[in-house]
């Protein structure tokens, strides 16, 4: 089989070395952006009088013919064309004739396959920003729910304060956000144009890279040609902000999976995104959480692949940056599938209210509460919390709680316990008062429902 590129070969590859070099079985994901950089391309071509309108014409035909058969499923590619670049040019060819081999003029391999990332990076990011706030959503509208809503907070996986669970919900909201902007804050990376940077060092023809990248609908261009065809930073930072949010959702994860253990009992997950077991009848187990845990491990690898692979190469191409794609691919599918499963999942999550409460009584989470009591009395918050250690520990040796021990063994700790310290160390109550901006007071909460609105509109 004669190459594309064979002018200079006395050889051709035996077949093994062909599959193992060829891109097609995965870069094939490409083929609507790569027509899509060639229509570009050709207008161009024809604008600046480097084609004629004619054939400039003929080629678009052709490109679109190629393009309508993609949407049907009707193109094949094979490996002896090595890519979709060149398999959608030998595909023209047998399209429209000889004149397709001129879409290739001014423009290399090199470029063409950076502006298809571009391309598709740009997006796919978009949709990711779309995903992110459609989650964001379903989580704002669990935490109105939930305003008052009081389980139990943790430090060290061990009871520490109780909190409203609209609070814990919009701490990842707010992760999220960031996320959010982290990734569409990389638009202004993703949307250069490295076409017409050629192999590296540009081409002899007179072409307008500004009037493809206006056609693209990118921002700008690469200013310098090297850099236009070797950059890769914008999927580092893809995958980088891919991974730092499949962090916040694993963690996420993890929380669910220990809410809805028999141990706690906080939440219930719909069948929908829960599984059985072959051999326990009982089981019902929360796969997709854990799924998402595990997947963002293999974002992660995603992310180290490519800055292994990029760390030692000489500038321009090498085809080491093959290995760009694969990873990039499948942090999108990742991204992408992960989040929409989660609001999936929180959207339909059965919140245990009376189970958390029940928690939040049956613990010493409200020995901050004690505390501060004292300390509001006069005494010195270091002496005062030496005090309630003190009734803590009294309470564990006697198995009850800090409600249980009578007010007359409080007057022994200290003179300044009375009554009204019942009603302090109440989980609502303790909740309730925790006013400070960004605390879990029910009156901040609502606050902060109404600021993560705005962030949303």
């Amino acid at each position: 089989m004669k190459k594309l590129w064979g002018g200079r070969f006395q050889k051709t590859p035996e077949k093994w070395v062909d599959e193992f070099g060829a891109s097609i079985s995965f870069d094939q994901e490409l083929v609507f952006e790569d027509i899509q950089g060639s229509l570009a391309h050709v207008h161009m071509l024809g604008e600046c009088g480097i084609l004629s309108l004619e054939e400039a014409e003929q080629i678009k035909t052709g490109l679109l013919l190629l393009k309508e058969k993609a949407e049907k499923g009707e193109l094949s590619f094979s490996v002896d064309y090595e890519d979709i670049h060149l398999n959608l040019e030998k595909l023209l060819i047998d399209e429209i004739g000889p004149v397709g081999g001129k879409l290739h003029t001014g423009r290399s391999r090199n470029d063409q396959v950076a502006t298809d990332m571009h391309l598709y990076l740009k997006n796919h990011v978009n949709e990711i920003v779309g995903l992110i706030s459609a989650f964001q959503e379903t989580l704002l509208n669990q935490a109105k729910e939930n305003v008052e809503t009081i389980l139990p907070g943790y430090t060290h996986l061990q009871r520490a304060q109780p909190i409203s669970f609209a609070h814990h919900l919009l701490a990842y909201f707010w992760m999220l956000e960031r996320d959010k902007q982290r990734f569409s804050e990389s638009l202004k990376r993703i949307s250069l144009s490295p076409l017409g940077c050629g192999a590296l060092a540009g081409t002899t023809f007179p072409i307008d890279r500004k009037l493809t990248a206006e056609l693209l609908e990118f921002d700008g261009i690469y200013e310098n040609s090297l850099d236009g065809v070797s950059d890769r930073d914008f999927i580092v930072e893809f995958l980088s902000n891919s991974s730092i949010m499949m962090m916040h959702l694993s963690r996420l994860c993890e929380e669910l999976i220990l809410w809805c253990s028999q141990e706690f009992q906080f939440v219930e997950l719909d069948d929908t995104y829960a599984t059985g077991s072959s051999m326990m009848p009982q089981k019902k187990n929360p796969d997709m959480a854990e799924l998402i845990r595990g997947k963002t491990g293999r974002v992660y690898g995603n992310l180290f692949a490519l800055l292994t692979t990029l760390k030692g190469l000489p500038l321009a191409y090498n085809k080491d940056m093959q290995e760009d794609k694969e990873g990039m691919f499948d942090a999108v599918r990742t991204v992408e599938g992960s989040l929409q499963i989660f609001t999936g999942m929180i959207g339909t999550l059965k919140v245990k209210a009376e189970k958390m409460k029940k928690a939040t009584t049956e613990d010493f989470s409200n020995a901050t509460e004690l505390a501060d009591y004292l300390a509001k009395k006069g005494m010195p918050f270091r002496e005062a919390h030496e005090v309630v250690g003190k009734l803590v520990y009294t309470c564990i040796q006697k198995g009850i709680y800090l409600k249980d021990l009578p007010l007359a063994e409080y007057k022994e700790a200290s003179d300044l316990f009375s009554e009204d310290l019942f009603e302090a160390i109440d989980p609502y109550t303790a909740v309730a008062k925790r006013i400070s901006d960004g605390g879990t007071g029910f009156s901040k909460v609502k606050e902060a429902l109404l600021k993560a609105e705005d962030a949303l509109s």
